[in-house]
């Protein structure tokens, strides 16, 4: 253990209120001017305090900030600031709502922030075909709510507020997706400006079918591309109706190992489970305290059930069967809307419920995931690295897809906790490739994971990676330091 306590290579020892760069910015006067004569005046700030707030995400990465600030309000003010900054070899870093976790939007060499929130249209609304546009400031929640009315939703939910856009940039999931996919399924179109300010459309201007056969995935290359490769300025996105009934579940286990088992045999049995999240003891805990829950402190299951009333019936039979087999026990079933709203609301705020485990501590989730047959084993033997590492940590996930994180709790005093910190999530990367997952399921590579890319993909798959980001990118200006 000791062997791998070596100099991180995190940035985790400066923490988000101590910037490494300093208060003034490396953008000359008349360049300032002219992205003010792009989007007005008051949409560019170069103040320290705004630098600083665009500067980080909610990771535990250092903050970077970029030397100046622009809200553009439409797509061609967005073609119009990326041709400027890459004429002038000026980086560009986009920025939705900075919920990210892999330090995604730290301007590591500087450079203008786009901030893309002012751009919060719904563009166009196909209930028939099962479609919306969206621009880049709208998020999953404003979107839900404008199509309450309409008998649609949609489903990926990744806990955050996080904006469409951003979550088509980082390939975001979420506690729906063993259902409705994650959004690499419900991504049908993207507008995306090329660091040229050339506009692309990735299935073709106001194409929304949901398959193809014509030519290179485009859509797919840009999803999970983590602002590398452009400003994403709209995003065609699938649609689902809502469900006629939804009944959601908590369910104790004796062990971990039976949880997850539970989990592998309700997949295996095909019920269509939409949601099937994992706790363990530890977090389970803290959501009781936090969200004032009486939930049996052991492994749970929280699960739910979309469908018809008769489906539904016939599902939670199923599930209690396999459950039982397993030796789960305490079922408490929540079928009103109230009730279920409370039980995902904890759920979500798993991250907070952790972080009150240990005040004056910080918190750094990473994340993994796996074929799900391996997940038992990968789950049994995280909760024992946490032991033998002498860490305070929380294990949640979206089992049902094989993705888990880990919430661990740091001093940022004590330098040797960082270390072993950083330690300890190397090796949960390194369990997850030697069972043959991947080192990150939904928080991305951004700064924090460029060397587990490496060993997941291998040479050829990065060299690739390079090339076709130096086709799109040539001098490298797109969210420069991030996943290569």
């Amino acid at each position: 253990m000791a062997s791998l306590l070596r100099p991180a290579t995190w940035g985790l020892f400066s923490w988000r209120g101590y910037c490494s760069r300093g208060t003034q910015g490396r953008l000359s006067a008349g360049f300032v001017e002219a992205l003010k004569a792009v989007v007005g005046s008051p949409h560019v700030s170069t103040a320290a305090v705004v630098r600083e707030q665009h500067g980080h995400d909610e990771s535990m990465h250092r903050c970077q900030p970029p030397d100046a600030v622009v809200w553009p309000q439409d797509v061609e003010q967005v073609g119009r600031l990326a041709a400027l900054c890459y004429g002038q070899g000026v980086p560009i870093i986009p920025f939705g709502t900075g919920t990210g976790l892999e330090g995604g939007v730290c301007a590591v060499q500087g450079g203008v922030c786009i901030n893309l929130t002012h751009m919060d249209r719904i563009l166009e609304l196909n209930p028939e075909d099962f479609s919306v546009v969206v621009e880049p400031g709208v998020t999953r929640k404003a979107l839900n709510t404008h199509l309450r009315d309409r008998g649609l939703w949609f489903p990926v939910d990744p806990g955050a507020d996080a904006s469409l856009c951003g979550m088509a940039a980082t390939g975001a999931s979420g506690t729906n997706s063993v259902r409705y996919g994650t959004m690499r399924d419900n991504v049908l179109n993207l507008e995306v400006v090329l660091p040229s300010g050339q506009r692309l459309h990735t299935a073709g201007r106001g194409r929304r079918f949901r398959k193809s056969a014509a030519g290179y995935n485009l859509t797919g290359l840009f999803v999970g591309s983590e602002g590398t490769l452009g400003l994403i300025t709209a995003a065609t996105l699938r649609l689902h109706p809502v469900p006629e009934a939804t009944v959601a579940a908590t369910c104790a286990f004796p062990t971990v190992q039976a949880a997850v088992d539970s989990t592998v045999h309700i997949l295996q049995a095909a019920v269509p489970v939409a949601r099937i999240e994992f706790l363990d003891e530890v977090m389970m805990d803290a959501c009781n305290r936090h969200s004032k829950l009486n939930c049996c402190v052991a492994p749970t299951l929280f699960l739910e059930f979309h469908g018809s009333e008769q489906a539904l019936a016939e599902q939670v039979q199923r599930t209690e069967e396999i459950i039982r087999h397993n030796g789960g026990s305490h079922f408490s079933w929540a079928k009103e809307a109230e009730e279920r709203s409370r039980l995902w609301a904890a759920r979500h705020n798993a991250w907070y419920a952790s972080l009150a485990l240990r005040p004056g501590c910080k918190g750094y989730s990473t994340d993994v995931c796996v074929p799900i047959s391996r997940l038992p084993e990968i789950l049994v033997q995280t909760k024992e690295d946490l032991e033998a590492w002498r860490l305070t940590g929380t294990i949640v996930g979206h089992v049902g897809d094989g993705n888990f994180h880990c919430i661990l709790l740091v001093d940022p005093e004590d330098p040797e906790e960082l270390l072993r910190v950083q330690a300890f999530a190397e090796q949960l990367g390194r369990r997850a490739l030697a069972l043959h997952g991947t080192c990150t399921g939904e928080h991305g590579i951004g700064l924090g994971k460029r060397q587990l890319l490496l060993e997941e993909v291998g040479a050829v798959g990065m060299e690739t990676m390079r090339q076709l980001k130096a086709t799109l990118d040539p001098r490298g200006l797109m969210n420069p330091g991030k996943v290569l």
